[in-house]
């Protein structure tokens, strides 16, 4: 395949969960010239050789970063050595997974928001779609999906500030060399939004085709099924329902603080307004039903994040299969 078949040119689908990735990838997907799998994750080891936090291994990852850094330093073109061995692996791979007929691979995966600036610098040729989506949607959203209605936005916070930050500011540092669209324009198809992408890649948009988003499928388990499961055609459904799920007083006023930390600018580059989404807040009428164990959720957020109970619960259940513990640093 790899002496026959053209170059592949890779399409990220950038965007924190929740935002509508999903239902955003299988409309593009209808398009022959684009490929796509679930959630491919392949880039966020490989970049997280030079990232020395927020990974615990046996094999002592700080350690890991120190042997690569110093390796990158002693080839001729340093870090852009590394960027192009890594953006050529991938491309092939890529490739292969595609087949030899698609233009595009497309991949669409969460967590690559943190990595955003990295993949923008690595991948000079690619294309890249932002997708945003209103934060106190977001936020709903994690809540609803993942957490039943309770208080869980402890375990998303990585997300929802190093992910957001991230993404900013690998929107501004692409500049014209991406696109942005939002959520709330994507489902609603008298906007363009859709178009506008398809504009973007060289593509022909027919509307009657990215309407058929719902025969795309994908293999494996990697990729979110909520949306999938619920939404058979475009709707504006979820707009409104935030504001039902974010009632209670305490949520009202966690909100306020994270919006005043994302603050005018970022939202700004995202296509949204500070005032007006504090206001839309501040309106909601205030139900304490959930209120009392919203502040104890939220004090059993600073202990997760204090204790990290994942890490002994993984620890524990390998105690009781009987294998060997090692330390983790």
């Amino acid at each position: 395949m790899d002496g026959v078949a053209e170059p592949i040119t890779p399409i990220f689908l950038f965007s924190l969960q929740r935002s509508g990735s999903t239902l955003t990838q299988r409309m593009l997907a209808t398009h022959p010239d684009i490929a796509t799998s679930g959630e491919p994750w392949i880039l966020l080891p490989l970049f997280y050789l030079r990232i020395k936090r927020g990974v615990y291994a046996e094999y002592e990852h700080h350690v890991v970063v120190k042997g690569v850094n110093e390796f990158c330093e002693g080839l001729p073109g340093g870090e852009a050595d590394l960027y192009r061995e890594i953006r050529e692996m991938i491309e092939r791979l890529y490739r292969r997974r595609a087949g030899s007929q698609a233009r595009f691979f497309l991949d669409k995966s969460p967590r690559y928001h943190v990595i955003s600036g990295e993949i923008v610098k690595a991948f000079p040729d690619a294309k890249f779609v932002f997708l945003w989506r209103n934060p106190l949607a977001v936020i709903s959203s994690f809540i609803e999906t993942w957490g039943a209605g309770r208080w869980n936005i402890y375990e998303f916070e990585f997300d929802l500030y190093e992910g957001l930050a991230a993404l900013v500011a690998a929107r501004q540092a692409a500049g014209a060399r991406a696109c942005s669209i939002d959520y709330e324009s994507v489902v609603n198809e008298a906007s363009g939004a859709m178009a506008r992408v398809f504009e973007y890649l060289g593509l022909d948009y027919d509307a009657a085709r990215t309407r058929r988003f719902v025969d795309v499928q994908t293999t494996g388990v990697m990729w979110d099924p909520t949306g999938v499961k619920r939404y058979k055609e475009l709707s504006r459904e979820p707009g409104e329902r935030w504001k039902s799920t974010l009632a209670s007083p305490v949520r009202k006023r966690w909100c306020r603080r994270y919006l005043r930390w994302v603050g005018k600018e970022r939202l700004g580059v995202m296509g949204y307004d500070l005032d007006r989404l504090l206001a839309e807040l501040d309106a909601i009428p205030n139900r304490y039903a959930t209120a009392g164990m919203d502040v104890i959720r939220m004090l059993f957020g600073l202990a997760v994040r204090a204790f990290e109970p994942w890490i002994l619960r993984d620890k524990l259940g390998r105690i009781v299969r009987g294998e060997r513990l090692y330390a983790m640093r």
